[in-house]
């Protein structure tokens, strides 16, 4: 029995194809991926193959237990995507007919050969728990019977994501393509032929994971830091002056870390090009950035270590001067609970060029966290915030200052509009990264920033429960259920705690809710939100309509929402 562990890329065609036969071990975690990953990936798909006319788009690798010779494929690493690239595959097949469908159908599941053994089977089969629930509605198509159902009702965490992000699928399909069947035909010889996975695969599970855990750790092979680093310091004919170059730029590499010096290029390159990366960082950085300089030593000098010094301020929050250094460290570490970076390329523009003006320093983060917050719960995707930090960008490139500060930071009538209409909305379903900033952003506001926060720990709660017995105090107080419907999931109705209480404890009466369930060991709470509702006498309708108004306001003056 061959040992060899082998690695080949291969066009989706082929992923797709009769040469393997994908299962999901069942210690594997589940199906995990939410609308935005699903969302930024089918952009990306789509902006590629919109721009780059023959260039082929490099999907990243799996990791397979695989023997040679056998199209059984355990698949160790890479279920993410499998999955998703599945969905989008039956998502395209579902609007298509006849031949055409046929044939798409044929890179979902096996169809079966008699004369080569080969039985009818999907190519991909999920976990146990799963398997038969994405067999039934995606890998046969069934999109209509998939939507009619109520995803609160589903059994699992994935095939909630399953449903989500098949619908979210067949609406991105809908709205580029419509109904032009030559449009997206084009579209699904892109994905089959021009879109590349590379497959590493070995015959024993100690192997796979070995292999698994030196593709995610320091055992990676080189870098495009790396062949930047042998292409700039090489050039550099001095020898001592080599040396000399060569030690800054360890040290940068040493003051970031690894993965973080090499976030750093993504970032330069951001800067540079102000637009989505849609090649490797190697070809991006070389086109946008290196082109743009004169020397290797312009390179460290100029560009590298100012940024990477002010990466290292920003990912830190540890800003000093003499004055306001607490502030602007403490807009920093709300912008580092962003869920993306995107935020960094200006903020690294701006800090390299400012940083010793703490004043307009203070300025622009109180309104970079803002527009970040902004994107944030408004649920921008990758596109839109690429595009809104590119504009910011272009006006941090022109002439500014505190007495003529940048413009493109602040946010716009409709963007103010867009946020309030967010926040005056459904809190409780945003991803648990939104809410969970939000709510202690808006915690933050009402204690005048004094309170310090640890997000591992927290949760949120709903002081009118969102189950009601017919027979509870609750149901009297609020005797309509639209009316609860419409106040359960609102900002007004949510406390912040520190741990997960009794369960038990969530359903009780008000009086006897606050004092069992939002109390901490000392009798009081952490939050100054959980502090307003102990302190309340009711919970009513008309006084949690009034109590919205007065959150909102909150948020309203500390972020300045209103419209000018």
């Amino acid at each position: 029995m061959s040992k060899k562990i082998s690695a080949a890329e291969h066009p989706l065609s082929k992923i797709f194809s009769s040469d393997f036969e994908y299962i999901i071990p069942s210690y594997q975690r589940p199906y995990a991926w939410g609308i935005l990953h699903t969302y930024d990936l089918f952009d990306d798909l789509y902006d590629f193959y919109k721009s780059e006319i023959d260039e082929g788009y490099f999907l990243g690798s799996i990791v397979l237990i695989k023997q040679e010779n056998n199209t059984h494929s355990e698949v160790i690493d890479g279920q993410q995507r499998l999955t998703t690239l599945t969905i989008l595959l039956a998502a395209m097949a579902s609007k298509m007919t006849g031949e055409s469908q046929d044939r798409l159908k044929q890179y979902i599941r096996e169809p079966g050969n008699h004369f080569e053994g080969l039985k009818s089977k999907p190519r991909l089969t999920l976990r146990d728990r799963d398997k038969d629930f994405f067999e039934k509605y995606v890998q046969s198509l069934d999109f209509d019977g998939l939507l009619k159902l109520d995803p609160e009702t589903l059994s699992s965490e994935a095939q909630k994501n399953i449903y989500k992000n098949s619908n979210s699928l067949l609406l991105c399909l809908d709205k580029k393509f419509g109904d032009s069947v030559e449009e997206l035909t084009a579209f699904v010889r892109f994905i089959l032929q021009r879109c590349f996975l590379v497959t590493v695969s070995t015959p024993s599970q100690k192997s796979a994971f070995r292999v698994f855990s030196v593709m995610n750790t320091r055992g990676m092979s080189l870098q495009a830091t790396d062949i930047i680093k042998a292409d700039i310091i090489g050039k550099i004919d001095d020898q001592e002056q080599q040396d000399e170059y060569n030690e800054r730029w360890e040290d940068m590499e040493v003051e970031l870390g690894r993965e973080g010096f090499n976030d750093l290029f993504g970032y330069v390159r951001m800067i540079y090009n102000k637009d989505k990366a849609k090649r490797a960082i190697l070809d991006e950085f070389r086109t946008h950035v290196l082109s743009k300089i004169t020397s290797p030593t312009e390179l460290i000098e100029k560009v590298l270590e100012p940024y990477a010094d002010a990466l290292a301020t920003l990912k830190n929050a540890n800003y000093e001067a003499s004055s306001n250094a607490q502030d602007i460290n403490g807009y920093l570490k709300w912008l580092n609970r962003i869920d993306n970076s995107d935020w960094l390329p200006p903020a690294i523009q701006f800090l390299s060029q400012h940083k010793h003006n703490p004043e307009y320093v203070l300025w622009f983060f109180k309104k970079l966290e803002r527009l970040a917050a902004y994107m944030h719960v408004c649920a921008k995707n990758i596109n839109e915030r690429i595009s809104r930090y590119a504009d910011l960008l272009e006006g941090l490139e022109k002439t500014h200052s505190m007495e003529l500060p940048v413009s493109s930071v602040e946010l716009r009538d409709d963007e103010k509009l867009s946020m309030m209409q967010a926040l005056d909305g459904n809190i409780y379903d945003l991803t648990a990264r939104r809410r969970n900033y939000l709510i202690l952003r808006l915690d933050a506001f009402l204690s005048d920033g004094g309170a310090s926060y640890d997000p591992n720990i927290l949760t949120i709660e709903h002081v009118l429960p969102q189950t009601v017995d017919e027979d509870s105090q609750w149901a009297s107080i609020w005797p309509i259920e639209e009316v609860r419907k419409e106040w359960v999931h609102r900002i007004a109705n949510l406390v912040p705690l520190n741990r997960r209480r009794n369960s038990q404890a969530r359903n009780f009466d008000f009086d006897r809710k606050k004092s069992a369930y939002f109390t901490g060991k000392s009798g009081v709470s952490s939050y100054a939100l959980t502090t307003q509702v102990l302190n309340s006498s009711e919970w009513s309708p008309e006084f949690i309509e009034k109590r919205q108004v007065e959150l909102l306001d909150a948020l309203n003056e500390n972020w300045e929402l209103a419209e000018e």
